[in-house]
């Protein structure tokens, strides 16, 4: 488990302005990963670090000496915590590395991204019990949720060849769907297409196959967590998943922010694992007594969303839920870990895990539309007449977070958004 040291300090600034305004996404605190290159240039992937509004390159200033991040993910914590002191100590105000660095800086917005590292695996988990009640209500009323959820992380295997960086467009998905009162099924775009508003953690270093990972341990071997959108095609979903799940509902497109927040960067946002005294404790393969003080994490979400009409009379978008992952999550990623390993399952770095959609408690912390439109039942109205039941072609969703906390600075996992078109 990650603590916290010198490069989470506070008073901490940076030789790079923009990294000291308040309310900046990637202070020196923070330091996320990703991949980039300057936009129109045909040359490859860099590894850079978010600092400010600018983009270091690692290799640059002799910090690594790859650009396969996976290679870089698969480190030991050792070598990563020694990597992010470097990092933090070469940024910080007053370093000597100050005249060698600023070369190895590009502005982030002269940059192109794309999924942070090499993603072989993507599984997709369920782990806020508030989406799974709200949406079981809506097909079992007296019965939401069924018997294995409050012992189990359910999770399925997704398409990780399909998952995009942030600002990409992806096309209406088709597939068959099947109204209640029809004999037969029909094929065609979805007319239910959703969000979910969602975490992803990639794995950092991996295990050996048959070899599973302790819940003590399985912190370790995460890199970092993105913000992360697994769009969802409702009506194909609703005929398709009875008996092995969802298929074209979700292969479709997923997003992804292009930083990771390192496991080190989250370490001041830590949170209690929590269980209502009433619900079933986590069998022992799932559950660390020496953690549980602080083996989850306080991360703000919110969702917004910006119609084509919006973007033609430069409106800006507009919020439409907001939660925590503290209120939303009950299933800690280290559960995640533990559980996908018990049975010798080897993961591998740059594997994926999504948080499944993270809904809180309340109307206003819904993590879909499915759950703020009630299926399509209650369509919201926007501010400026519009109405949405579900996605129409057109929309750009953008979903954002960051930890903040007494006594620490405030990092943000940057932004997330996705536009659907026309198939």
């Amino acid at each position: 488990m990650y603590d916290i040291d010198t490069t989470h300090d506070p008073k901490l600034k940076s030789w790079v302005v923009s990294a000291n305004q308040t309310g900046c996404d990637f202070p020196l605190q923070n330091l996320p990963f990703g991949r980039f290159k300057l936009r129109g240039i045909e040359s490859g992937w860099k590894i850079g670090v978010a600092i400010g509004d600018q983009v270091l390159d690692l290799r640059a200033v002799g910090l690594i000496d790859t650009d396969d991040m996976n290679c870089v993910m698969a480190a030991s914590p050792e070598a990563r915590q020694l990597l992010r002191r470097k990092l933090s100590e070469g940024l910080r105000e007053g370093s000597s590395q100050h005249p060698l660095w600023t070369s190895a800086l590009v502005p982030q917005d002269e940059c192109e991204y794309t999924v942070p590292c090499r993603v072989g695996d993507y599984t997709d988990f369920y782990t806020s019990v508030h989406h799974a009640t709200t949406v079981g209500k809506q097909f079992r009323p007296d019965n939401p949720l069924l018997p294995n959820y409050k012992w189990i992380p359910i999770g399925y295997h997704g398409r990780a060849s399909s998952i995009r960086v942030s600002g990409s467009t992806f096309k209406r998905p088709r597939g068959q769907t099947k109204a209640p009162d029809a004999l037969i099924p029909s094929f065609g775009p979805s007319k239910r297409l959703d969000y979910e508003l969602e975490l992803g953690w990639f794995v950092g270093a991996g295990n050996e196959q048959g070899e599973p990972i302790d819940i003590g341990n399985a912190e370790s071997h995460l890199f970092g967590v993105t913000l992360f959108n697994d769009w969802s095609a409702r009506d194909i979903q609703g005929w398709e998943y009875q008996p092995l799940g969802p298929f074209l509902s979700k292969n479709f497109a997923s997003t992804v922010s292009p930083w990771m927040v390192t496991m080190e960067a989250l370490a001041p946002f830590r949170a209690a694992f929590e269980r209502a005294a009433e619900d079933p404790q986590p069998l022992p393969y799932l559950e660390d007594e020496a953690n549980r003080a602080r083996v989850a994490f306080s991360i703000s979400l919110e969702v917004l969303l910006q119609t084509a009409k919006m973007r033609e009379a430069s409106e800006a978008p507009v919020r439409l839920s907001a939660t925590n992952t503290s209120r939303a999550a009950y299933w800690t990623p280290a559960q995640l870990v533990a559980h996908h390993t018990v049975n010798g399952c080897n993961l591998q770095p740059g594997d994926l895990l999504g948080s499944g959609t993270l809904s809180g408690p309340e109307s206003t912390e819904a993590g879909s539309l499915m759950e703020l439109t009630v299926s399509g039942k209650n369509p919201i109205t926007l501010p400026n007449g519009e109405v949405r039941s579900f996605l129409e072609d057109g929309d750009t969703l953008i979903l954002r977070g960051w930890c903040e906390t007494d006594g620490a600075t405030r990092i943000g996992l940057g932004e997330c958004s996705g536009t659907v078109v026309a198939p």
